[in-house]
């Protein structure tokens, strides 16, 4: 089944820099500022390398994600995808995993939003949930909105977050210095599976990329506009990591940095930024940790109301999902209807293995992008064939470095999904 073409199209609003900031929005939240601490705990000073292993790894996905939505620019991402170059069933894994992963990593980000405003604020944690769903209502609106005015928002979000680290390099440069030979030996105080374990989980904190992919219906001009900013984007983000790594196991050691991981009221980074620079250092680190999940949030709430989109318009989920509002510039109850799925995740307050999760249905998702590229005629290729072939198989290969608890639910929930796929696609011929 494919979308007709009298589908009502939303409007393309998007250029170069919005569509990069809007990546760099998705990215720059949980991955700098938790789970480089909890990579550093896992790898020692290696995460350094874990970094850059999880930047190459993401870069070949993100540059077939480029290259298939430069030639298919409608929103969707690897849910059109693999309906188009491969099949029904591929194309519904696809968007099914998407929705299960990001839906779960939205309200773990906006948990951890309202855990550092209180945080901030010197709250008590009973209102971190009520705070959390008050967030998740905000952005919704702010998405309802529209891209134009989601994209405004998100300009402001990242500008505070990118600043605020902006400050945590500078503060921390001087004492890495100082400190950086001693603090930064042994460079490999981990096994290499160790920093495998690292790279599959820094891979995650790259994947925001995906949003600009998921958006090509509304970027202008999608073959030069999505693979320019997917680029910048993967770049800057790279570079932001590892200074960001480099610098703060400079300035206060591996341990310092992984053990503030498991305290469940700060950042690791805002424990650094405190060791270095005292409480006011620290609150400047927690406004940008603030600003960026909500960044996350916002982004999130944009790119799974679009999978919904794609999906309803399929007849994968309800078609009343793929109405637009009467502007054009949002599914709105598509949006709505993400909005509330989050709100009660946040409600259950249980995200303690959602990162293991998010990252073993998160690389299924990309698995299945890679392989969609495979399928690229030589007229839409606009990377080489290899690129395809690493991105498959480091997915595949990084996706059961999870525990084997959450692989084994993740695959009895692919078989769920094709179960219902299967089911609604033979209602659906039947009338």
């Amino acid at each position: 089944m494919s979308v007709t073409n009298s589908s009502p199209q939303l409007k393309r609003e998007l250029g170069v820099f919005g569509a990069t900031l809007m990546g760099l929005g998705s990215i720059v939240g949980t991955g700098v500022f938790v789970s480089i601490g909890i990579a550093s705990g896992i790898a020692g000073t290696a995460v350094i390398l874990a970094v850059a292993i999880g930047a190459i790894v993401a870069t070949c996905n993100g540059l077939n994600s480029a290259q298939l939505a430069a030639n298919h620019p409608v929103s969707g991402g690897s849910y059109e995808y693999g309906y188009k170059y491969l099949t029904p069933a591929f194309g519904f894994t696809a968007g099914w995993m998407f929705l299960v992963a990001k839906t779960a990593s939205a309200a773990t980000a906006a948990l951890g939003f309202a855990g550092y405003l209180l945080n901030l604020l010197g709250g008590s944690s009973d209102w971190v949930i009520p705070i959390a769903v008050l967030a998740v209502v905000i952005m919704t609106l702010v998405v309802l909105s529209g891209i134009k005015r989601s994209n405004l928002t998100n300009i402001v979000i990242v500008s505070v977050t990118l600043l605020s680290l902006a400050f945590f390099i500078l503060a921390c440069l001087p004492r890495a210095v100082e400190q950086g030979v001693n603090n930064l030996t042994p460079f490999f105080s981990s096994s290499p599976g160790a920093v495998l374990h690292a790279s599959a989980l820094m891979f995650v904190a790259y994947t925001g990329y995906g949003r600009i992919a998921t958006m090509g219906e509304e970027a202008r001009s999608p073959r030069e506009t999505i693979p320019k900013a997917m680029i910048v984007c993967l770049f800057v983000t790279m570079l932001l990591y590892m200074t960001v790594a480099t610098v703060g196991i400079g300035a206060v050691g591996v341990e310092t940095l992984a053990n503030a991981t498991g305290q469940t009221k700060a950042a690791p980074l805002e424990v650094v930024a405190r060791t270095v620079g005292g409480t006011g250092a620290a609150v400047v680190l927690a406004i940008g940790a603030i600003t960026a999940m909500l960044g996350v949030l916002l982004n999130l709430i944009l790119g799974l109301s679009r999978v919904l989109l794609a999906m309803g318009r399929r007849a994968d989920a309800p078609r009343f999902l793929a109405r637009l509002n009467r502007e054009q510039t949002a599914p709105y109850l598509a949006v709505i209807v993400v909005g509330i799925a989050i709100a009660l995740l946040v409600l259950l307050g249980n995200v303690k293995t959602t990162w293991s999760f998010s990252a073993f249905s998160v690389l299924i998702y990309y698995a299945i992008t890679n392989f969609a590229a495979l399928r690229l005629p030589v007229s839409e290729r606009l990377y080489p064939v290899w690129i395809g072939w690493i991105g498959l198989l480091s997915c595949l290969f990084l996706a059961f470095w999870v525990d084997s608890a959450i692989w084994q639910v993740g695959l009895g929930l692919i078989v769920a999904g094709l179960i219902w796929h299967q089911i609604r696609q033979s209602l659906f011929q039947q009338n």
